[in-house]
C-alpha cells in the first residue's frame, strides 16, 4: 500500500480548509469558483469534464448533494464514477465557505452549476445561475 497517496490527500484538504478560513469572505460567485477549485484535483490521467448544480445556504453550507448535470469523460464507467464522485467529494469537502454579507443574502436557494474539466482549464472556474 502507498502511504503517501492518502498523506498527500489529507495534506491538501488541511491545506484547503485552512485557506478557507484566514481568507476574506467571498464577494462575487467567482471568488467561490475559485474557492471550490482549489480544493479539486482530478484524477490522475483522466480528461473531460462534468458539470455538478448544487444551492448553498447563506452560511455557506451545502443545500443537498450536488448533482451531474452534464458529463463527458473518456473511459470506462469506472474511470467516469471516480471522476464525478472527485468534484462531488471537493465540492462537498470545501464547505463551508465564508460569504460576505451581500452574497449572503442573495445566495441562498439559488441552483448553481460548476464545470470540473480535466486537464484544468487556464480561464478559471465559472460557477452561474440555472
Amino acid at each position: 500500500m502507498n502511504v503517501f497517496k492518502p498523506l498527500a490527500v489529507t495534506t491538501a484538504l488541511l491545506i484547503c480548509f485552512s485557506a478557507q478560513s484566514k481568507a476574506e469572505p467571498l464577494k462575487t460567485m467567482d471568488d467561490v469558483g475559485r474557492a471550490i477549485d482549489t480544493c479539486w484535483q482530478a484524477p490522475s490521467d483522466t480528461t473531460g469534464s462534468v458539470t455538478l448544480s448544487f444551492s448553498f445556504k447563506r452560511d455557506g453550507t451545502l443545500i443537498g448533494k450536488p448533482r451531474p448535470t452534464s458529463i463527458a469523460i473518456d473511459g470506462d464507467d469506472k474511470v467516469r464514477q471516480q471522476f464525478i464522485a472527485s468534484a462531488i467529494d471537493a465540492l462537498s469537502s470545501c464547505t463551508p465557505l465564508t460569504f460576505s454579507s451581500g452574497l449572503a443574502a442573495g445566495i441562498a436557494g439559488q441552483v448553481f452549476t460548476m464545470p470540473f474539466t480535466a486537464p484544468k482549464d487556464s480561464s478559471g472556474p465559472m460557477v452561474t445561475t440555472q
